[in-house]
């Protein structure tokens, strides 16, 4: 899903945390951010441009702006007929610096949008960084329920009706918390983590067949929902197919594709009897076990292969003693 970010967003939704100003009234606030990168243009002040990345939100530093002091009037003109570039999103003078009166006036001929904040630079930067990379992260729509289970994420996935509320619903019930439950939406925040979390609308709702909506948190109380979860494995619920080669060991590693992350995929297939939930918290158990460098499949195989080695050696051992005639 493509995230649209603009200059005017970050101002509104920043300017009291970073104490922000605007320099030239609204002009470029409609430009869209790309890159959830940042760039302090020390080597560019200097006269090395070789690396500049035009998409990048420029930072004016405390230091840069010490340096932007020393200069000439010309040479002023100079570096920012080179930083104002045409496609630059934004530019931000921290420690609450005014930016030279020629930096305004090209901004205004180019519709660059100029900000101050108050902050320190460290602290503007580390905030910024953090919030790009929520707001431009990766992100897509996954109809199912998440569901945190003894602090596992389990995505629950499967055909429309199959019961995914109803399973969600059993382990709330049973003292684990619902993040999700219909549509999830999975952002990636890291390379190997994506996170799930609800949409507005549908924030901490069950939709029940034969009953509708419900209201989890306040059904269950504050304690039986949370806002957000790392997925660490999908669920996904299939119907029970007597020909199906179901997996019986777990000694194969299936995963699915989330985001470029691959996910823990445990394939579980629905009968009448099965008791899925409790089957889910053994899913969630499991999966803390092996983090913890403990493999119940694994273990078996190990202990499967030395029973046969050792068989192998009593056989042999045996034909061998039967050709002994002395």
């Amino acid at each position: 899903m493509e995230k649209i970010l603009d200059v005017a967003r970050i101002y509104k939704e920043n300017r009291t945390r970073l104490k922000m100003g605007r320099v030239n009234g609204d002009i470029g606030h409609d430009r869209q951010v790309t890159s959830s990168k940042l760039n302090r243009p020390g080597l560019e002040l200097g006269g090395f441009w070789g690396s500049f990345d035009p998409h990048r939100i420029q930072i004016i530093g405390q230091g840069e702006s010490k340096f932007l002091k020393t200069q000439s009037a010309e040479q002023l003109k100079v570096i920012f007929n080179k930083l104002l570039h045409p496609e630059l999103p934004l530019v931000i003078f921290a420690h609450g610096a005014k930016p030279p009166e020629c930096a305004i006036e090209l901004a205004r001929e180019r519709k660059i949008a100029i900000l101050t904040s108050g902050v320190v630079t460290t602290y503007l930067v580390a905030y910024l960084l953090d919030y790009l990379d929520w707001e431009l992260a990766p992100s897509t729509i996954v109809h199912g329920s998440l569901v945190d289970v003894y602090g596992v994420g389990l995505l629950f996935t499967g055909r429309s009706g199959i019961g995914k509320s109803e399973i969600a619903l059993d382990l709330v019930e049973r003292g684990h918390r619902l993040v999700a439950d219909d549509v999830v939406k999975i952002i990636r925040r890291a390379d190997n983590v994506v996170i799930g979390t609800g949409v507005e609308m549908l924030e901490h709702h069950l939709e029940l067949r034969g009953l509708g909506i419900v209201d989890v948190r306040h059904i269950f109380g504050i304690r039986a929902v949370r806002q957000q979860k790392r997925i660490e494995v999908q669920v996904e619920l299939q119907d029970w197919d007597s020909i199906q080669d179901y997996e019986r060991i777990g000694n194969r590693n299936t995963t699915v594709d989330i985001l470029g992350v691959a996910i823990p995929l445990i394939k579980l297939p629905i009968n009448p009897g099965k008791n899925i939930t409790v089957i889910a918290e053994v899913i969630a158990l499991n999966h803390i076990m092996k983090y913890m460098g403990k493999n119940a499949a694994l273990e078996f195989e190990r202990k499967l292969a030395a029973r046969i080695r050792l068989k192998t050696r009593i056989n042999e051992l045996q034909r061998y003693l039967k050709k002994d005639f002395e």
